[in-house]
């Protein structure tokens, strides 16, 4: 079970480091968009549209750091106070009556949505937009696999946590603090 969480936890890692440079892209591709259409008067709708997809792209991609590191939000009424063995059982809980059975859902119904505009190859309706809306969609089932297999190790390090395992107990003392 330990592998299992090491391995999703640095996949969420690296994901979300990998994207948050997008940020970056779209800091500056704005930029870029703004001084070409007011100081030379020229319009491009392939960079506007490229930070439609990053910005899709950052948001579906990270979210499993984001959950990863406890960033979404939650009703914390009760956790954040609660002792390490509480927060397991809701983390447990949460996971796996919430987390993953929402993306498993998520999943299941962006599968033909996505298949289907992978079969058209599917383009901008823009003339000059980009050609991969296809691309595009697919951060939806990625998004949604992401999740699972963070929900996953959420609920494995919660399980660990109420198995006794020091280490996680440790870990849920200072966690939504």
């Amino acid at each position: 079970m330990r592998a299992f969480t090491e391995f999703v936890d640095s996949l969420s890692e690296w994901t979300g480091r990998f994207v948050a440079w997008f940020t970056l892209a779209i800091v500056l591709i704005q930029f870029a968009v703004v001084l070409m259409r007011y100081v030379f008067g020229v319009g491009s709708i392939w960079a506007q549209e490229s930070i439609l997809y990053l910005h899709a792209f950052l948001f579906m991609l990270a979210a499993a750091y984001t959950l990863k590191h406890d960033g979404h939000v939650r009703v914390d009424i009760f956790y954040r106070e609660a002792r390490p063995r509480l927060k397991a059982t809701v983390n447990l809980v949460g996971a796996l009556l919430f987390v993953v059975p929402v993306a498993l859902v998520i999943l299941k119904l962006s599968w033909p949505y996505v298949g289907q505009s992978w079969a058209i190859l599917e383009k901008s309706k823009e003339t000059s937009g980009i050609p991969a809306v296809f691309v595009l969609k697919t951060a939806i089932p990625l998004f949604a696999v992401q999740m699972v297999l963070q929900g996953l190790s959420m609920a494995a390090h919660a399980a660990l946590a109420l198995g006794g395992d020091h280490d996680e107990l440790e870990a849920l003392r200072f966690h939504g603090n």
